[in-house]
């Protein structure tokens, strides 16, 4: 059973991180993105942060490197350059808190949102 709930804790939280990514998108670029570039860029930002999350043990750049390692993905899978995708990081991490407390004013299940940092 442990396993199962771990699975749909993952899923939650990839769906939380992506549909934050989306809305963040959607503020940032003026347009209606494809929901499937926001699974992606919040399942390879947490493959991200799971293979270079190390980083963020060096001294005072450790976080801002791991953080534009994820604006990277971001870049990637989204138009506009590393400003738009700093944009839509920020907003993205808005729209994820929002996300989890509704979530937990619902109570439902705690839930952190992969594929976006700090939350």
């Amino acid at each position: 059973m442990a396993i199962l709930d771990g699975l749909i804790v993952g899923v939650v939280s990839l769906l939380v991180g992506a549909l934050a990514i989306h809305i963040g998108a959607k503020l940032v670029l003026q347009k209606e993105p494809a929901f499937g570039n926001a699974v992606t860029a919040a399942a390879v930002g947490a493959l991200v942060y799971a293979l270079f999350g190390f980083i963020s043990a060096i001294p005072a750049i450790g976080p801002v490197l791991l953080l534009l390692l994820w604006i990277g993905v971001v870049n990637w899978r989204y138009p506009g350059g590393w400003l738009r995708a700093a944009g839509i990081g920020f907003a993205a991490w808005l729209a994820a808190i929002v996300l989890l407390w509704i979530l937990s004013v619902a109570n439902l299940v705690e839930v952190s949102a992969l594929g976006i940092p700090g939350v």
